[in-house]
């Protein structure tokens, strides 16, 4: 009985509310700092493929031999609105590079209200279950949280938190840079 009353607890205080715009949905995830961590050329992991359902385009398949931003976004966080003009406006400066998004812990109705708010055109994938493949790489440890994947399909880098335009832009030229 006392296991039952500690697992019964530990769920209410770790629980998320859901997608809405309440204080307890704003607090209820990780922050991240905004800190990068760069992994060198010869120690990256392999991203896992990224493919399924998309908020808006239907079903869609990354190209793999591409730079690629990931970015894990739920509409009720209030970093990722205050990232999402800056990453879509990457989106259009940097056409060689692929963007995308994963949406996590969020519901579709609201997600899609976010997306067309911020005029996202970057194809954002539905199923946060793609997570579990960054394993044994850099994980998407914060929401929201912002991976760049080197042209050999490998993580290169992780964002945690809300990115700065200086920081990113340095991350991803540096990514783009690695021969």
């Amino acid at each position: 009985m006392k296991l039952l009353s500690i697992f019964f607890a530990t769920l209410l205080l770790t629980s998320c509310s859901g997608g809405g715009l309440s204080a307890q949905s704003e607090n209820a995830y990780v922050a991240g700092s905004g800190a990068a961590v760069y992994v060198k050329k010869t120690e990256r992991k392999m991203a896992p493929e990224i493919s399924g359902e998309t908020l808006t385009t239907g079903d869609k398949r990354l190209n793999q031999n591409q730079v690629t931003v990931i970015n894990v976004w739920a509409s009720w966080c209030a970093p990722c609105r205050a990232e999402a003009p800056v990453l879509q406006d990457f989106s259009i400066r940097y056409p060689q590079v692929q963007f995308a998004g994963i949406l996590t812990r969020d519901n579709i109705s609201s997600a899609k209200a976010f997306y067309e708010n911020f005029k996202l055109t970057y194809p954002t994938f539905i199923d946060d279950a793609l997570l579990i493949g960054f394993k044994g790489s850099l994980i998407p440890n914060a929401i929201p949280t912002t991976l760049i994947i080197d042209k050999d399909g490998k993580v290169a880098v992780r964002i945690s938190g809300e990115l700065t335009v200086a920081n990113f832009t340095s991350m991803l030229d540096k990514v783009l840079s690695d021969a």
